[in-house]
């Protein structure tokens, strides 16, 4: 299958005021890619992510959403392309007053114009897709963390979004609940054809959803390899991406499936 990319990152620096956190970020996301953003604590991995979907703007360097320079183009423009973005928090950000079926039609009625039986068709439709059918009528405080993640997905798919961005998915998620979520991203991304973009640490989903990877370095302040996270573990040379991908326990096994 041809890669098409979908996202190009070009010499791109990034950072806060005069402290530049990362510098030289170059890589590409191809469309239907599952892309991990990995690296240790500090090393600016959720930084990386608010710079590519529009909330942060990098110090130096250019984000191509095709051949579109995504920080160069006049704001209205940049709105137009965030419109295409799912985004799904750590927390789920679902609004505690309202019901699932409420928070998944709040995008829906800011951004089209649609009356309520197709607002409710969409909404149904959404979390059906995650396995949260009949639960229209349910407030986030009456459902489980991994329920909460997943009605936090249906809301960032709301608006059928061509790429989603996760921040650390299965944080506070038990290991079951975190194998689930893994599986659901990846029959999203099958049956949809959706890019997905993660940020995360944990090795169990990175080995079992990643396809392609960048991992930042954070006493460098760079990145220091990229691709798929099997590929790097098996042939990778240096020794803190190993130590990374092994949690430093270096001739053990490590699950990759």
């Amino acid at each position: 299958m041809t890669e098409e990319p979908i996202i190009t990152v070009n010499n791109l620096d990034m950072g806060y005021g005069s402290f530049v956190l990362m510098r030289d970020l170059n890589f590409i996301v191809n469309r239907g890619d599952v892309f991990i953003i990995m690296g240790g604590s500090g090393c600016g991995k959720s930084t990386l992510l608010k710079i590519l979907v529009g909330l942060k703007e990098p110090l130096r360097g250019q984000i191509l959403y095709g051949d579109v320079n995504f920080w160069e183009t006049e704001p209205s423009e940049r709105e137009r392309f965030m419109k295409r973005f799912g985004i799904l928090y750590q927390s789920g950000a679902l609004w505690s007053s309202m019901t699932l079926a409420e928070n998944i039609a709040l995008p829906i009625q800011q951004y089209m114009k649609l009356n309520a039986d197709q607002i409710g068709e969409i909404v149904a439709l959404k979390l059906a897709l995650v396995g949260l059918a009949g639960f229209e009528d349910y407030y986030p405080s009456e459902i489980s963390g991994g329920m909460k993640k997943r009605a936090g997905l249906a809301r960032a798919m709301a608006l059928d979004p061509d790429i989603l961005f996760f921040d650390e998915p299965s944080a506070g998620l038990d290991p079951v609940s975190a194998r689930l979520l893994d599986d659901l991203i990846l029959e999203l991304r099958d049956s949809l054809g959706t890019t997905i973009v993660i940020v995360t640490h944990e090795l169990a989903s990175i080995f079992a959803i990643g396809n392609n990877s960048v991992f930042l370095d954070v006493d460098s302040n760079t990145m220091t390899a990229k691709g798929d996270p099997k590929k790097l573990l098996a042939e990778s040379k240096d020794p803190k991406v190993r130590r990374f991908l092994t949690r430093g326990a270096e001739g053990g096994e490590v699950e990759t499936s």
